[in-house]
This record gives structure tokens, sequence and C-alpha cells, in this order.
């Protein structure tokens, strides 16, 4: 009993992210809302994560490519939490570059970044760990860290930077040895920034002594690397997590059933949010070119080019273009830097899923509380095999987006 109680809190803890993602996005980057047409289109791709955490959450057709990856490695579920880091990142560029054009004030900006992280942590805080049981906080497995969590404090160093290093106009007609970069040169400081914080997380990985482990061990503990260091999952991450916030971490992750692990480890971590905010600020570099090159449709693409390229030889250079063998694997949990190389080392452009998107909360709650229900699901009468658990998923996810397609045409969005 005890362990079905705790799949099922898992499972409520994910499906309460997802949703709680969506109403982020919506409600609190309002940038995303107001920002231009030809701007949208980019952010098109992103609706499409709307649709795959929804086949994600309904089964995905029993395929592992569409649960998250045990430790190492990537699938389709793990490209969803850095593609909306990077959304956060671009949108904070596009909603503070419009106040500021309106002339609003740096407090005015401040005291309004300051209420939205506070409210989106507060809500993250209570919502992750509510249970029947114990009511708004359940304190008998209280976690402290969260997707909520880390996507305020993301979005609160991201907005502060964007607030006092503000936008500078890129020339576009100079003539100088420079240019092809000035779109990174103009911004040195948030650069700099940008690469202490990295040169802090290499630091605290891989030279920050954790007892009984091995010095900058990234494994995920358990039976892995042959049983050798059972209790070091996540090396100096799991480390700092337990020394600053002791047992109020998440106790299920992904590497728990695979690799049969004791320790807790949170994904959510502190030492993975300084990633976080790298990944976000590859969006805002994302924002910023889309703005100051939006009437020259090439030097847009090619600036996309060139850093797809720049991220996805990185990438495959820090990973050694393997799964575990790599300088630094490509790892979700650990949040690490070349996982984020991957993901945004490709950059295209799709204009579809634009109804689901614009009303994702209604999605999300309605597929949560309707999961279970005929025609979204029935019960199924082969499941030993996988054409019936995938033309459920198929069949539900089609709905949804049916659903949220008619309440476009109709104009009705849900807003928090």
């Amino acid at each position: 009993d005890s362990e079905v109680m705790s799949l099922l809190k898992v499972n409520y803890v994910k499906q309460s992210s997802y949703v709680l993602y969506q109403h982020f996005l919506y409600n609190f980057m309002p940038g995303l809302v107001k920002c231009s047409t030809e701007i949208y289109i980019f952010f098109n791709i992103y609706r499409l994560s709307l649709t795959i955490m929804v086949f994600v959450n309904y089964g995905g057709g029993g395929y592992w490519i569409f649960e998250h990856a045990p430790w190492n490695g990537l699938t389709v579920a793990d490209l969803v939490m850095p593609w909306f880091v990077f959304i956060i990142g671009t949108s904070v560029v596009l909603a503070f570059t419009s106040m500021q054009k309106r002339g609003v004030s740096r407090r005015q900006l401040i005291r309004k970044l300051t209420w939205r992280t506070v409210v989106l942590i507060l809500i993250g805080f209570c919502f992750m760990n509510y249970s029947p049981k114990d009511g708004l906080l359940s304190w008998s497995w209280l976690r402290i860290p969260g997707v909520l969590q880390r996507l305020g404090f993301t979005y609160f160093i991201l907005s502060l930077m964007q607030t006092f290093c503000g936008m500078r106009e890129i020339p576009l007609s100079r003539d100088r040895w420079w240019d092809p970069v000035q779109d990174v040169v103009l911004y040195w400081p948030e650069w700099i920034f940008i690469i202490l914080l990295e040169t802090l997380w290499l630091c605290l990985t891989f030279l920050l002594p954790v007892p009984n482990c091995p010095t900058g061990y990234l494994g995920a503990g358990g039976i892995g690397d042959n049983g050798l260091y059972p209790n070091c999952t996540g090396g100096a991450a799991g480390y700092i997590d337990k020394w600053l916030l002791g047992d109020n971490i998440y106790h299920w992750p992904t590497c728990k059933a695979m690799y049969r692990t004791t320790q807790p480890f949170d994904p959510e971590g502190v030492l993975g949010t300084i990633n976080s905010i790298v990944m976000g600020f590859m969006g805002m570099q994302a924002g910023k070119i889309l703005i100051f090159y939006r009437k020259k449709d090439v030097s847009v693409l090619s600036r996309f080019l060139v850093w797809a390229i720049l991220l996805g030889i990185s990438a495959a250079i820090l990973s050694k273009c393997t799964r575990d063998e790599g300088f630094i694997p490509v790892n979700k949990n650990l949040c690490t830097f070349d996982n984020h190389a991957f993901v945004f080392g490709y950059l295209d452009f799709l204009s579809l899923w634009w109804s689901a998107g614009m009303n994702s909360i209604f999605v999300y709650v309605g597929h949560s509380l309707l999961g279970s229900y005929f025609p979204f699901s029935w019960e199924m009468r082969f499941v030993d095999s996988h054409w019936e658990k995938l033309f459920q998923s198929l069949w539900a996810t089609s709905l949804w987006v049916l659903i949220a397609f008619l309440l476009y045409r109709k104009k009705f969005f849900l807003k928090i």
C-alpha cells in the first residue's frame, strides 16, 4: 500500500507541475501574449510541448522514449523542461523591452518581478506539498525544491539582469570587425555574469569533496558503477541539497527503480538551478536576436544556425557522443550544460498547435481530472501489446487538441 501511495504522489506531483508550467507562461510572461505575430511564430514549437506532455501523461503508448531517462540520456519527456526555461528567457526580453519602451520605471519593474516571483514560488511550494490527508501542506512528505520554485527563481534572476542591463540598440549598418558578434559584445556584462555562474557550477560539481564519495562523481549511485558508491546519488548536487535542505527533497527520483537507490535526490535541486539560469540566458539571447534583426530574416536565421552549430558541437565534445562515457554526460536530473546545449542545438519554426497553447491551463486541468474517464480512456483488453496503449494515448491527446481548437474558435480562454 505504501508503494502504491508513493507512486500516486509522484504522478500527482508530475501532473501538477505541468499544469503550473502553463499557468506560469500564460499569466506571468505577458510578453508571449503581446508580441508581434512574426515573433510569436518562433514559439509555436513550444506549443508542441503542450501536446507532447498530454501524450506523455496518458502513458505515451507505453514506449520508453516518452518516459524520463532513469539517469544519463535524453528522451522526448526530458525536452519539456528545457523548452520552457528557454522560452522564459526569451519572453523576459520581449516583455521587459515592451514595458521599458512604455516608460515603466526600474522601481516598478523590480516590484512587479519580485511580486510575481514570490507568488510563483509560494504556489509551487503549496501545490507540490498538498495532499488530501494533510491539507495544504503535507508535512509527512514535505519537499522544498520544485519545478515552480526553480522556474520562479530563474525568472527572478533573468528579470533582474534585463532590468539593470536594459536593451542596447544593435547598429545594423556600421562596419566594424566585431559586427558579426555584436549581439554578444554589446551585452558583455551579462556574459561575464553567466560565465562566472557556470564556472561556479563546474567548481562545485567537480571539486567539492563529498564524504565517502569520489570527487566529481556524477553517477546515480545504488547498484550503478558496480555498486561501489551506493550512497552517492548525484554526487555534489545531492550532497548540497541534503546539507541545505535536509530530508525535505524528492524521494522518488527516476533512477530509483533501475539503480535501486536508497538516497533521495531532487532533480530541481540547488546546484542544477545555476544551469537553469544559464539555459534561460540562452533564451534571452534568442529574444534579442528576434527583436533587433526582425526585419532581416537572413540575419536572424544565420545567427540561429551559428548558435545551433556551436551548441551542438559543445554538446558532442562534452558528452563524447556517448551516453555514459563523456566528460559531462547528458543528464536532465543533474541539469548539465551539455543537456541544454543538445536541446538548444537545433531551432525550428512551426505554426501548428496554436489553439492548444492558447488554452493550456484548461487542457491540463481537464485532462488531469477527466483522463481516467471515457471517452479519453477505457479499460484496455490487450495490455500485453503497445497498439491499444498507443491508440488510446493518441486518441485522448487528439480529443484535447480538438477541444482546445473549438474553444479557440469560440474565443474562450481560461486564465487564472
